[in-house]
C-alpha cells in the first residue's frame, strides 16, 4: 500500500481553474454626441470576455456594461475608443437628505440626479436638532408647557 499511495501523488491532477468573477453592473459616464460615438462604444465594450448586456443612453451620456467584468477593464476599454470616460458618480436625487449640498448639485447631472458626496447624506440620528425641537413640545416631557 505505501508503494501505491507514493505513486499515486505523481499521478493526481490538480485543478490550475481560476475562481470566476461575480456578476456585476459598471455604470460609467461617456461624452458621446452621435450615432458613431455611440456605436465605437458599444462594439469596444461587448467584444469583451464576460460582457453579457450593454446598454447605451446618449442623452444621459452613460454606459451599463452587465456581465461578469472587472470595472477597471471595462473603464480602460471605454478609455481606448478616445472618449473620455470616468464612473457614474451620480445617484438618484430622491436618496439625498440635502440635495443642493456644497458639492452635491452639479448642472450637467442629467435630470433628478446629484453627485454622490458625504455632506448631502443622512445626519446622525443622535444629534439632529430636529429630534430635540420635537421633544420640547411632546406629552412625554413634563416641562412643555413652561416655555410657553
Amino acid at each position: 500500500m505505501g508503494a501505491l499511495d507514493y505513486l499515486s501523488n505523481f499521478c493526481t491532477v490538480t485543478s490550475t481553474r481560476s475562481k470566476r468573477k461575480p456578476m456585476q453592473t459598471v455604470e460609467i459616464k461617456v461624452k458621446m454626441d452621435c450615432d458613431g460615438c455611440e456605436r465605437r462604444v458599444k462594439n469596444a465594450v461587448t467584444s469583451m470576455k464576460g460582457v453579457k448586456s450593454v446598454e447605451v443612453n446618449r442623452k444621459q451620456h452613460r454606459v451599463t456594461v452587465s456581465g461578469y467584468v472587472e470595472p477597471n477593464k471595462v473603464l480602460k476599454r471605454v478609455k481606448s475608443t478616445g472618449k473620455r470616460a470616468e464612473f457614474w458618480p451620480y445617484i438618484p436625487q430622491h436618496l439625498v437628505y440635502y440635495p443642493y449640498a456644497s458639492g452635491a448639485y452639479d448642472k450637467r447631472a442629467p435630470s433628478g440626479y446629484v453627485r454622490n458626496v458625504v455632506q448631502a447624506a443622512l445626519p446622525a440620528s443622535n444629534g439632529a436638532p430636529e429630534e430635540n425641537i420635537v421633544s420640547l413640545f411632546s406629552d412625554d416631557n413634563v416641562n412643555a408647557c413652561s416655555i410657553m
